[in-house]
């Protein structure tokens, strides 16, 4: 029988981690809490003093000081599974993406999380690699605001709350992520790489 550590070290199962975030979003509903990583940014630049240049920021931070704890937890969650959790295996993707990564220009698909290529130290210091991340990093910040949400608000928080603009912030999300996919990362990775 396989140790709770081992046990912890592999992906959770659907039957575990479903219930779980059910859990989470079921004590947040009954406190009248949303959950929504973009709006700690929001929260941030509120008590930086932001809402002395925008009205955007002007709400009172100190009732979302809950959601800066929840991210505080991502990220520790984060360093504790990368570096006490993680077996250092291989990225589970077929060969099929292997090979297309491989092809787009990307030296070892799958072998880290997350490319090498984009996410190293000589990679931030390639100024296309930092253009890529900055005009990347704007798209994004400018769909969260526009879609008035990240995806864990709406995926996660929206729906569970059976809200309709969430559902289509949601359908928009994949719908835009396809479209990236498909028809914009092959024209752009030869030009990257």
């Amino acid at each position: 029988m396989e140790t709770l550590l081992e046990w912890i070290k592999q992906p959770w199962p659907w039957y575990v981690s479903g219930p779980l975030i059910a859990f989470v979003m079921l004590a947040l509903t009954y406190f009248g809490k949303g959950f929504g990583m973009s709006s700690n940014l929001r929260t941030l630049c509120t008590i930086g003093g932001a809402d002395k240049f925008s009205d955007f920021f002007k709400f009172d931070w100190k009732n979302e000081l809950w959601n800066l704890v929840v991210a505080q937890g991502a990220i520790l969650g984060g360093f504790v599974a990368y570096f006490y959790l993680n077996d250092a295996q291989a990225i589970n993707i077929s060969e099929a993406t292997k090979e297309s990564l491989h092809n787009y220009g990307f030296s070892n698909p799958g072998a880290t999380m997350v490319p090498s290529e984009f996410f190293s130290w000589e990679a931030v210091q390639d100024p296309k690699i930092i253009a890529t991340l900055l005009v990347a990093g704007l798209f994004i910040g400018f769909g969260t605001r526009y879609a008035g949400g990240c995806t864990s608000g709406h995926a996660i928080s929206g729906i569970s709350n059976l809200q309709i603009a969430s559902v289509v912030a949601v359908i928009g999300f994949f719908t835009g992520g396809l479209i990236m996919v498909h028809l914009i990362f092959p024209f752009l990775m030869p030009i990257l790489l």
